[in-house]
């Protein structure tokens, strides 16, 4: 998944966190190399040099929809592992919503990010001692809504083209509009244009539009899913139950959840061993929740638009400084 890098504001901000994402925002800046030194060094692979092209191509494309493109992603910085930061999300005992941390500028957002994952795990710890639930995420991509020209990194390099071209837009659209204190109406958005961009770029290669339709269906049953074990589980936090009872339902309400996702046709996923790894904890869904609860509501607006996305981005650019963007956004009543 990508997710935004918020609270990267600047040094001058008391405190070791923020001092924390300044060196690290700053690490990330100064080793940007130029996309297009990368392409003209002979020692470049042809593997990263296929992706780069390829991202390039989806940037131009992002500009046809109407995002706003500039000079992100003409940078690329070579980076180990799996990730640029880790995600912290924290959820309180007997609530599948994820407890809030606030940022100036930005407000309030679901997700704490750090460069330094023993840092991350150091949080997490402190939370678990506290009986919250945690989830941590390796991020291999976020934005800095445009504040710098984020670059590409392996991380976000790694998945396949259909993936990484989906990453692009996605973190573009944050680029484009971000909503203060309004996390699932920002997230939800640019993953349903990162996903139905993907689809349409590759629509003059038919084998890999399949593969892309396919592979955002199957994220799409995935998460359906996953949102109705969420919902279950509210509705069992409503009752008023023993602790042990209470965990007891709730273990046997995700042991059917994952023999339901075992059960799943999927196209580009083994879903018996999805069924087996996929995380359904509190704090997990509560992040979840956040990319995909309102992709219905998303399908029902790209519909009402004929099915035009540059039109559904205008749509998004018009309602962004609305007292409520998202009612507006949703708004059909026309």
């Amino acid at each position: 998944m990508a997710l935004l890098l918020l609270g990267v504001i600047g040094p001058t901000l008391a405190g070791c966190y923020y001092g924390h994402l300044a060196s690290g925002q700053t690490r990330v800046l100064w080793a940007r190399k130029s996309v297009r030194d990368v392409l003209e060094d002979p020692e470049t692979s042809a593997e990263l040099r296929a992706k780069l092209l390829r991202v390039q191509a989806a940037r131009t494309y992002a500009a046809g929809l109407g995002l706003d493109v500039e000079g992100q992603y003409t940078s690329y910085v070579p980076w180990e592992g799996d990730r640029i930061v880790t995600s912290l999300v924290v959820s309180e005992p007997g609530r599948v919503a994820a407890r809030p941390f606030t940022f100036p500028l930005i407000g309030s957002v679901p997700y704490k990010g750090f460069f330094d994952q023993a840092r991350a795990e150091a949080e997490a710890e402190t939370f678990r001692r506290q009986g919250m639930d945690v989830c941590l995420i390796a991020v291999p991509a976020y934005s800095t809504l445009g504040f710098f020209d984020d670059p590409l990194t392996d991380p976000m390099l790694a998945g396949g083209d259909g993936r990484v071209v989906e990453t692009v837009i996605h973190e573009l659209v944050h680029a484009t509009v971000f909503v203060k204190s309004q996390p699932e109406f920002n997230e939800g958005v640019a993953d349903f244009i990162g996903e139905e961009g993907s689809i349409r770029f590759f629509a003059d290669d038919p084998e890999l539009a399949e593969a892309r339709r396919s592979e955002v269906a199957d994220g799409r049953m995935l998460a359906r899913v996953q949102m109705e074990l969420r919902e279950e589980i509210t509705k069992l936090y409503e009752q008023e139950l023993t602790p042990g009872e209470r965990a007891r339902q709730r273990a046997e309400l995700e042991n059917a959840t994952r023999t339901r996702l075992a059960a799943l046709s999927l196209r580009t996923w083994d879903a018996a061993r999805l069924a087996e790894r996929v995380r359904l904890n509190d704090a997990c869904l509560a992040l979840r929740g956040a990319y995909v609860s309102d992709t219905p509501r998303h399908a029902l607006v790209l519909e009402s638009l004929d099915g035009d996305l540059v039109r559904f981005v205008e749509r998004l650019r018009g309602v962004a400084q609305d007292d409520d963007p998202r009612a507006s956004f949703f708004d059909l009543r026309e």
